[in-house]
Formats: C-alpha cells, sequence, structure tokens
C-alpha cells in the first residue's frame, strides 16, 4: 500500500492530499529515510512523521486498505 493512502487510512493524517504534501515537503520518514509518498509500505516499517515542533513515531502493525474508525490504530503501534 501506498505510504500516503496508509496515513490517511490509519488515521494518522486526515486526508490523502496532506499526507501527499507532507512527504513531498520531506517530513516523513521511513526506517529513517525521507520517503516519497508512492513507497510501498510493509508490516515492521518505522514511520516518522513530523507536525510542527513535534514528532510522532509508529511501527507498521497491520496493512489494510479499509478500517473502521474505532479500528484504525490497530493498524500500527506508538513508538518512544
Amino acid at each position: 500500500m501506498r505510504l500516503d493512502k496508509y496515513l490517511k487510512v490509519s488515521r494518522l493524517m486526515k486526508r490523502r492530499t496532506v499526507a501527499n504534501e507532507a512527504c513531498d515537503a520531506g517530513r516523513v520518514f521511513v526506517n529513517g529515510k525521507p520517503a516519497r509518498a508512492s513507497y510501498d509500505v510493509k508490516i515492521g516499517d518505522s514511520i516518522e512523521i513530523a507536525f510542527g515542533q513535534r514528532t510522532m513515531k509508529v511501527r507498521v502493525a497491520a496493512i489494510s486498505e479499509v478500517v473502521k474508525k474505532e479500528e484504525a490504530a490497530a493498524l500500527y503501534t506508538i513508538e518512544p
């Protein structure tokens, strides 16, 4: 699954276009490297997202095309 779609489906970002813009701006890193929106996300990948001064780091636990809002948090685990 594409990185921008994963960020949207997992509810880490509200819209796919916002996720796409964040990737283009270099604010999203996968496994420590800047990632493009077209990056193919795999289970076990570490995703780091810069939100202004705050940085969120998560590990991909599952990949699913369609997820209910209540179950979206099960797609990732938050890393310290």
